[in-house]
């Protein structure tokens, strides 16, 4: 089966970087009932940024609202899920490479159930030629 390529809206906050600000944070979202599709956070500029990708913006929004948690977005991202091979992201980085499209930022992971999932960032500027090259619904 190919693998499924779709884009994604992603949403992001900035927090501290100290111990326990994700939990707080998915626990608000797990309270409300909100689903993620995808989640990541990294160190930036002594905070951590957190990016969510929701099943459903609207509650994801209102959740985020309702606890005075600072949003930015919506923006795109893309969404890849497949089954797992050697390689799996292989293919989609060396297209987008051969296209001059850059990838700002990538996080790919295995279920360990034979299947593979990643988030994938370019510049938004680069979104619609990325998605005709990979074919994203």
């Amino acid at each position: 089966m190919p693998d499924m390529i779709r884009q994604v809206d992603y949403y992001y906050t900035m927090a501290p970087d100290k111990a326990g600000e994700g939990a707080r944070l998915l626990a608000v979202l797990r309270n409300a009932g909100v689903n993620l599709l995808a989640f990541s956070a990294f160190p930036s500029a002594r905070k951590s940024q957190a990016d969510f990708v929701p099943a459903d913006g609207a509650a994801f929004v209102a959740a985020a609202k309702q606890a005075k948690i600072k949003l930015k977005g919506p923006k795109k991202c893309f969404l890849i899920e497949g089954d797992d091979r050697v390689g799996a992201l292989y293919h989609t980085m060396t297209r987008l490479g051969d296209a001059k499209i850059n990838v700002t930022a990538v996080d790919a992971v295995t279920s360990g159930m034979g299947r593979w999932a990643a988030i994938l960032w370019v510049k938004q500027r680069d979104l619609k030629k990325a998605a005709q090259i990979l074919g994203a619904m």
